[in-house]
């Protein structure tokens, strides 16, 4: 029997100015689970009164972002004229296609006292024929999302569908992202039809066909197995995963199938030339060198 972890993430941590970051992707060994070529564990970041998340304007293209909270809050706007405070168990999903900029800070009421940020955030490669749809803001309360709860474990489609629940969350490619929370001692079956798949542990106590998996790392399922997911504690992970899109070239918060697309995008941000987000002045300059 093939090994049920094909390979196991540490990931770096990424200085996000005044928080910090767990990255597990793009990782030297594994750019990409399915369509998800970005992984962010952020937090938990605990902020004093009057501090907080402030991340000026910036752009992408060609891509998905996705941001879901475990606790705290974060206020969304972007180029579209999109204003929403995102808040624990909500789907934040921001198509960039031929191109948006939007800033991510801590919303003003938030800052009032000390408050506490912990979430994911992920980027996912649109396929070649989508890349430059035009961009669009979808934002999925929490209570939109569905939810399976045996009692001792809850389970939440963030995207794609699990045990007979779809998300409303309208996505361009086949994929799969879970929330899962084990209450105690419990278990649930990944299926193998999923042709990528992983799991990040939140927490510690998470096993794969009973094997562990470590705190705060990205486990690359082997393809073509049926895993079970079990924890004898209290736990928590992320599942992500779906078919491949293709090779994707990543530069600071560009994706594109195309390097020529990366070099416009990186000339356009240069010039001003993406819209701009209204409400705001700042803006983070193009990289000199990454």
């Amino acid at each position: 029997m093939p090994h049920p972890i094909a390979r196991l993430i540490d990931p770096h941590i990424q200085d996000m100015g005044g928080f910090q970051a767990r990255r597990a992707l793009p990782h030297a060994e594994q750019t990409m689970v399915g369509p998800f070529i970005f992984f962010d564990h952020i937090g938990p970041a605990i902020f004093p009164p009057g501090e907080g998340v402030d991340v000026r304007p910036h752009p992408h293209i060609n891509l998905v972002t996705v941001t879901y909270l475990f606790e705290g809050g974060i206020l969304h706007r972007d180029s579209l004229g999109s204003v929403q405070e995102i808040r624990p168990g909500a789907v934040n999903w921001m198509t960039s296609g031929r191109g948006i900029v939007h800033s991510e800070r801590t919303p003003e009421g938030d800052r009032a006292s000390t408050s506490t940020l912990h979430g994911i955030q992920t980027w996912i490669a649109l396929p070649t024929a989508d890349e430059e749809t035009e961009p669009t803001f979808r934002h999925h309360p929490s209570a939109e999302i569905p939810t399976w709860d045996s009692g001792n474990l809850v389970i939440k489609v963030i995207a794609g569908e699990f045990f007979d629940l779809v998300s409303p969350v309208q996505t361009f490619s086949p994929m799969l992202y879970l929330d899962v929370q084990f209450m105690a001692a419990a278990e649930f079956v990944l299926p193998a039809h999923v042709s990528d798949r992983a799991i990040y542990s939140i927490s510690p106590g998470l096993q794969v066909n009973g094997t562990p998996i470590p705190a705060q790392q990205l486990a690359v399922l082997t393809p073509g197995l049926e895993i079970t997911v079990s924890a004898e504690a209290a736990a928590q992970c992320v599942v992500i995963g779906g078919e491949p899109v293709g090779d994707r070239i990543k530069w600071w918060n560009f994706v594109s199938s195309r390097p020529e697309r990366i070099d416009q995008a990186k000339a356009d941000w240069k010039a001003q030339r993406f819209p701009s987000v209204p409400n705001e002045t700042e803006f983070i300059p193009l990289p000199e060198n990454l």
